[in-house]
């Protein structure tokens, strides 16, 4: 059963490796800018917006720098390794397959690819890379091979495409130039060893470069006034010459102030900021937090209705966190309405500062795209451990945006996902208060209870039969909907808090 809407403007989540867990100030990221680049060639599309660029208009220096930019991705086919020597593990143990250490060029996250998404990788995934610019190497670090709960639902159209792949979880290692992995299957019976799960066909290991974070638009400083000869009287304008222009060839600017020329956005990009016009101008980084009253009146609630929303939180935008708009699918796919919140956790590990934030979301958006075939970043919302919120798959924050982040529920709810790995770490207070605040706006404006129960349809998990009808909490953990880690041990005990505050912040 699906409830996919096309519209005219238009995953990573278990147990991974767990590193130690900074604690960093409360403090927004560094908010870069989005690039400038040529629009693609294929023919315009509903989701992409208006044309208003085109590629004669750019220079070419800047769609290169653009391109430069944007990341990239290295794929490597995984070799077999060489059979283990140890006797104990019998004549027909298999003996995995892997990389040995090689040089790469740079990259920030790691994961591990088959071809068929339905297959499942019965073993384990462990890489060890080397830091940037050294010789250091890290020790062998697990990657969450439980990944195909955080998918689009079976018989959509996204999971239907033909370009999804089986995935392990992404996992953020920072500025790396080296890499090692190995994947080993596990024994089809623990009693036989000698008798091993085979291994999807196709394993590749991906290396994602994020890119760098955009140079931040540069402020015009003001120049020293240089000596003037007294003005000359003012004068009209001549014919097809505004004033402005008259004044400017009469008194042109001093040669040493800066010329700042307006951003020229992308028809994707656009497309991207347009449906969050209401919010923020077309173009924003950020979309500003508003009062409890200021939330109400933008929400035009019913005179005489109880306002049961919180207040609207602050959201990087997509432009804001420096999201390659050429990447995604360029229409975007919305569900009816939005009954459930379900909460991950990125299992990318928690070895990134909140500054990095917006380097690991392009990395993962990235590995969701391209290494991973989906349609686009698969939650629909991301916080770091500050507490800072992300717009996640486009489509605009107020709006039911279809994602693909809780296999056989994302129909009618909406995905957050907490950067960083909770099995056996507390998540940090800042990172529950923020999924509180976000809750609470998000599900008023649909008129959800955080503290109520709701009852979802089932499109099929290992959990419940496609058809089965779940009730659960409107705020649910992953795992209430699928059999897995996620959203950790420790973030799931917390959604109780999290609950309570968000109903409070709504008024109830």
């Amino acid at each position: 059963m699906r409830a996919l809407l096309v519209t005219s403007l238009g995953v990573t989540c278990a147990a991974a490796l767990t590193l130690p867990l900074a604690a960093p100030a409360l403090s927004a990221p560094a908010v870069p800018s989005a690039s400038v680049r040529p629009p693609s060639s294929a023919a315009e599309s509903p989701g992409s917006g208006p044309p208003s660029v085109r590629a004669a208009e750019l220079p070419v220096a800047a769609s290169r720098a653009a391109a430069e930019a944007a990341g990239s991705t290295q794929s490597l086919p995984l070799a077999p390794l060489v059979a283990p020597s140890d006797r104990s593990m019998g004549a027909g143990a298999a003996a995995g397959q892997g990389l040995e250490r090689r040089t790469a060029r740079p990259f920030s996250l790691v994961g591990v690819v088959w071809d068929d998404a339905d297959a499942e990788l019965h073993g384990t995934v462990q890489v060890r890379t080397r830091a940037a610019g050294s010789a250091n190497w890290s020790g062998w670090q697990d990657v969450e091979t439980h990944n195909a709960e955080h998918a689009a639902d079976l018989g959509s159209d996204e999971r239907s495409s033909g370009a999804v792949r089986g995935a392990t979880a992404p996992l953020w290692v920072g500025d790396s130039d080296g890499v090692e992995v190995r994947v080993l299957p596990e024994a089809a019976d623990p009693q036989n060893r000698s008798a091993a799960a085979p291994l999807p066909e196709g394993l590749r290991l991906e290396l994602v470069d994020p890119g760098p974070d955009p140079a931040p638009e540069p402020a015009a400083e003001a120049a020293p006034e240089p000596a003037r000869a007294a003005p000359e009287p003012a004068r009209a304008a001549p014919a097809g010459r505004s004033a402005t222009t008259a004044a400017l060839a009469v008194n042109p600017a001093p040669p040493t102030t800066p010329v700042v020329l307006p951003e020229v956005l992308t028809a994707e990009s656009e497309a991207a900021s347009a449906v969050n016009a209401e919010l923020a101008p077309l173009g924003a980084t950020f979309i500003p937090a508003l009062t409890k009253a200021e939330t109400v009146e933008a929400a035009n609630v019913a005179a005489g209705a109880k306002p049961y929303i919180g207040p609207r939180p602050g959201i990087v935008t997509r432009k804001g966190w420096g999201a390659d708009e050429r990447l995604r699918e360029r229409q975007f796919a919305y569900t009816r309405t939005v009954k459930a919140a379900f909460v991950h956790h990125s299992a990318t590990g928690n070895n990134y500062t909140c500054k990095q934030a917006p380097s690991v979301l392009r990395s993962i958006y990235r590995y969701h795209v391209k290494s991973s075939g989906w349609r686009d970043f698969g939650y629909n919302f991301a916080v770091d451990k500050c507490g800072n919120i992300y717009e996640g798959r486009a489509g605009g924050v107020t709006k039911a945006v279809l994602g693909a982040h809780t296999l056989g529920f994302n129909s009618n709810t909406m995905g957050i996902a907490v950067l960083g790995s909770y099995s056996s770490t507390n998540p940090p207070a800042a990172a529950v208060t923020a999924v509180s605040k976000l809750t609470a706006w998000k599900l008023g404006l649909f008129g959800a209870n955080p503290k109520g129960k709701v009852t979802l349809t089932s499109g099929g998990s290992n959990k419940y039969k496609a058809g089965t009808k779940v009730k659960m909490n409107v705020i649910s953990g992953h795992r209430d909907g699928f059999a897995t880690e996620c959203p950790g041990a420790r973030l799931y005990k917390k959604l109780g808090t999290a609950r309570t505050s968000s109903a409070k912040l709504q008024g109830r």
